[in-house]
């Protein structure tokens, strides 16, 4: 069969001939695509084969192969440019890109339509930067550029994350006249929020009065990528009542944040008026309605929603998944996953994650282990996000040798994924070695690790040296700048107690996010510079970044070291307007911040304010009492959190049971025992060492011994504190022996531990042995005596009668005495009677502290005992008139 081919058509039909000659599949018969027997007949549709949707991606191309081959044969594809322009985007569809491109590159005079189409196609199929090329051709050859235009490119910057290159697109597309067109100002928005600068996107938006829903819908899913979800909020409540009526995207993504802020009732009221105005409930909303539930707690709801859904795919039998996992409830995880198996349901791996989080429970590793099995058998066992998952859930049940296991069959070094899941199993069970040595290995083996491998092991190292490696890694790599591995960066060097290397690597972080300001923060002020935290957050703030949760505590705790009350007033100000001084974690801070600067009667109006009380603002509340010399309202508010059912840590019952020893109720405080049996915190050392010092001081050594049997891994200050009770009681050299067993069990004194040895030194005589342990301070542990070391052993020559012995010691101290030791000494003075060395020692306190009464009242006492009453009221008048006063005893008994 012959055809009559235009001249100046031979040249291209000749080149793709050759170029297609091996790839398209050209029919025997090309009659169903033209009847050569009737002329002037209208050809019809050769695109019909390629409309039906169920194909799947390799028919759709074979298909479009065949039509294109066929064009190519009756001379009709590029006369028509809308025949070229379907095949062409049939081809993008397919994924087939190098056939696009080759189809493309031969059309002799492509036009918008077309150059749109590549763009868009390229984006389809991920290729940004030929996105990117092919507009800066349109721009360079001076081809129209339309709305579609501009909104795939903004795409493409978008994914690239070229703010800079849309900024300059955007400010070309309003000299061209789309200042006001919504599909521009959707792209530019949603350019700026993809990349972190929600604030840039919210001046878009605002810039022209839209009444487009399309704009409205990309600042409100701006605002939920960016976790701005109050603004979220604010924007549809004022795309409500400005009547714009919102469609099923819209609704989504308040419902996200609904379930974000966890605020249950704005979201059942959402999903109200959605029924109410007819907004009808696709399957992408229904999931988002259903992940709300989850989020929120409320899974009977979730499931009666997710049975009301006409259709269910395999993302929200997903969501009901996770949902379960989030909720603790493994069992009905497992059974919706058994559910999910036996209908015409495709299980992917993200279905298979979200179960085996579920089962990351001692109670449920049966199940999981015959999930493990259903993976072998189904083939995922090959898929590197299953194989992550299942290291990952070997290693929350603690079986980390399970999870090496699956880690070396799946050739791990060949998947990043799995390194760096492999690396963060390794820091759950703090094996910061195994961590390192697989991040070497994966650079001897060539594999880069990427942001979330390096995060990973970043967050476990806690060696200078070795963190600086890694730093200079970052440095070669490029991912110092990255924000989550920067901030992981400066939080190690925070962690070592390195700031001002912490400091620098925040300064060099080109975008600063929210975390990254809080990481920074919490950094001084776990490191006790809480006057370079307070700089640091005025800095954030003139940077216009909204505080979050997390800096909020932090900024209120460093007021709290300060006892800054003026500014920790500012913040519960700012926490109040940006709804955020309910939460628990900020209520803690705030009764914290109030207590330590005496204001009790602010902090139990906070601790009363919030909704949702978790164990740490219980404990702070009862240690702000306690310390603010309150005992019995932190025992009466510890009652009442039992009684309310709060939930009470290991912190809240040691608060309460040192009230209790200082107010020596024994009564009380067996019951209190009692309650901490029931509730299984005896082995705990802060509460077993609470209750050992309340038994020392109310006088039941046997109590105190039990007390300390019941720890169980008692550590320094279990020790110390055992060993101070028995030399208390004049049990000095049982309190040798316990400290002879405190060094056999491994555990090396300190300072405070010293105290407690010299003073049963003291209390029973034994100077040799005294002398002996204050020697081996320095000798055997390198720890210098301080003022509390000499004072002991002042006592201990005193209480022997050798006064002179003592007064000889302190003058050749290697540091200046002070009142403590003066006091010491004076006291020995009373005992034995020595009245010229009292007044010397009474002379050299009193010059030490001037305001201090015991000084005045042992020297009183001296004179009086010798009859000496001029004296004694010379001293009575001395207090009077250096304004001395004797606070008056009292007892609890």
């Amino acid at each position: 069969m012959n055809f009559h081919i235009p001249r100046r058509f031979e040249p291209k039909i000749s080149a793709l001939g050759r170029r297609f000659v091996s790839s398209l599949p050209v029919r025997e018969n090309p009659s169903i695509f033209c009847d050569q027997n009737v002329n002037n007949v209208t050809k019809p549709n050769p695109f019909h084969i390629l409309k039906d949707p169920n194909k799947p991606r390799k028919v759709k191309l074979k298909d479009t192969k065949i039509v294109h081959a066929n064009l190519l044969r009756t001379h009709d594809l590029y006369l028509d440019m809308f025949r070229t322009n379907y095949l062409l985007d049939f081809y993008f569809e397919c994924g087939s890109t190098k056939y696009a491109f080759n189809l493309f590159d031969e059309i002799p005079d492509p036009n918008s339509v077309s150059w749109n189409l590549m763009l868009s196609g390229c984006n389809k199929n991920m290729l940004f930067e030929d996105s990117w090329r092919s507009f800066c051709e349109m721009h360079r050859f001076g081809l129209e550029m339309g709305e579609y235009t501009y909104g795939s490119v903004f795409s493409a910057c978008g994914a690239l994350g070229c703010v800079l290159r849309g900024e300059q697109i955007y400010g070309l597309s309003i000299k061209k006249g789309f200042l006001s067109n919504g599909y521009v100002r959707v792209g530019m928005m949603g350019l700026f929020s993809e990349s972190g600068r929600f604030d840039n996107a919210l001046r878009v938006f605002y810039d022209v009065p839209c009444d487009n829903v399309a704009c409205w819908n990309a600042i409100i899913s701006g605002a939920v990528k960016n976790m701005e979800y109050w603004v979220a909020l604010d924007i549809f409540s004022n795309m409500c009542h400005r009547l714009i009526m919102p469609n099923e995207f819209t609704i989504s993504s308040v419902v996200t944040a609904c379930a974000a802020l966890k605020d249950f009732d704005f979201g059942r009221g959402v999903q109200s008026w959605m029924i109410k105005c007819g907004i009808k409930e696709d399957l992408f909303l229904g999931t988002a309605i259903l992940s709300f539930y989850a989020k929120s707690g409320c899974m009977d709801d979730a499931v009666r929603q997710f049975w009301f859904m006409p259709v269910r795919n395999v993302v929200s039998w997903t969501t009901m998944i996770s949902g379960f996992a989030q909720n603790g409830d493994f069992v009905s995880a497992v059974e919706f996953f058994r559910q999910m198996r036996n209908v015409d349901v495709d299980i992917n791996q993200y279905t298979i994650t979200s179960v085996l989080i579920a089962c990351a429970n001692p109670d449920a590793v049966k199940e999981a282990i015959q999930i493990h099995c259903w993976i072998f058998k189904t083939g995922f066992y090959s898929d590197s996000v299953v194989k992550a998952s299942l290291i990952n859930f070997y290693a929350k049940i603690g079986a980390i040798d399970a999870s090496e296991i699956v880690f070396q069959d799946s050739e791990g070094m060949k998947h990043l994924s799995t390194c760096g899941t492999m690396i963060s199993a390794f820091a759950q069970h703090k094996s910061s070695k195994q961590a390192v040595n697989l991040f070497h290995r994966m650079l001897q083996e060539d594999v880069k690790p990427d942001k979330f491998c390096t995060t990973s092991v970043l967050g476990i190292i806690d060696s200078l040296n070795m963190g600086r490696q890694i730093h200079t890694y970052t440095i070669k790599t490029g991912l110092v700048f990255d924000v989550s591995a920067g901030s992981s960066l400066f939080t190690m060097y925070s962690k070592c107690g390195s700031l001002e290397e912490s400091y620098n690597v925040f300064n060099l972080l080109e975008r600063k996010d929210t975390i990254s300001w809080a990481l920074m923060i919490t950094g001084f002020v776990q490191n006790g510079s809480a006057t370079k935290a307070i700089y640091c957050f005025r800095e954030m703030l003139s940077e216009e970044i909204v505080p979050n949760e997390m800096t909020l505590t932090a900024i209120l705790t460093a007021c709290s070291a300060l006892c800054l009350l003026r500014t920790g007033r500012e913040v519960h100000g700012f926490s109040l307007r940006n709804y955020m001084g309910d939460q628990a974690s900020v209520g803690s801070a705030l009764v914290s911040m109030y207590s330590k600067c005496g204001i009790l009667c602010s902090a139990r109006r906070v601790f009363d304010m919030i909704p949702r009380k978790d164990q740490f603002m219980g404990s702070a509340m009862v240690s702000g009492y306690a310390q603010g010399g309150h005992p019995e309202e932190a025992i009466h508010l510890f009652c009442d959190m039992l009684v309310d059912g709060l939930v009470i840590d290991a912190f809240t019952l040691s608060g309460v049971i040192g009230c209790l020893a200082d107010l020596g109720r024994l009564g009380i405080g067996s019951q209190i025992h009692a309650q901490v049996i029931k509730m299984g915190f005896e082995s705990e050392v802060s509460v077993g060492s609470s209750l050992l010092v309340m038994y020392s001081k109310i006088g039941s050594i046997e109590d105190c011994r039990k007390a300390f049997q019941q720890i169980k891994a008692p550590d320094i200050i279990s020790w110390t504190a055992l060993i101070a009770s028995y030399a208390r009681h004049g049990k000095g050299t049982d309190a040798l022996q316990i400290y002879e067993l405190m060094k056999e069990s491994g555990t090396n004194p300190d300072s405070v531990t010293f105290v407690a040895v010299l003073s049963a030194c003291s209390h029973c005589g034994l100077i040799e042995e005294g002398f002996f342990h204050f020697s081996s301070m320095k000798k055997d542990y390198g720890i210098e005596p301080g003022y509390r070391h000499y004072s002991c052993m002042v006592d201990l020559l005193g209480r022997a009668g050798r006064l002179k012995d003592a007064e000889s010691f302190i003058t050749s101290m290697p540091i200046t005495p002070d009142a403590l030791i003066w006091g010491t000494l004076l006291a020995s003075c009373k005992v034995h009677g020595d009245v010229d060395l009292a007044k010397l020692a009474a002379e050299k306190a009193m010059e030490l502290e001037t305001h201090e009464a015991g000084t005045y009242v042992s020297m009183a006492n001296i004179c009086a005992d010798m009859g000496q009453w001029d004296n004694v009221l010379k001293l009575r008048s001395e207090m009077a008139g250096t304004e001395v006063i004797k606070e008056p005893g009292w007892s609890s008994l």
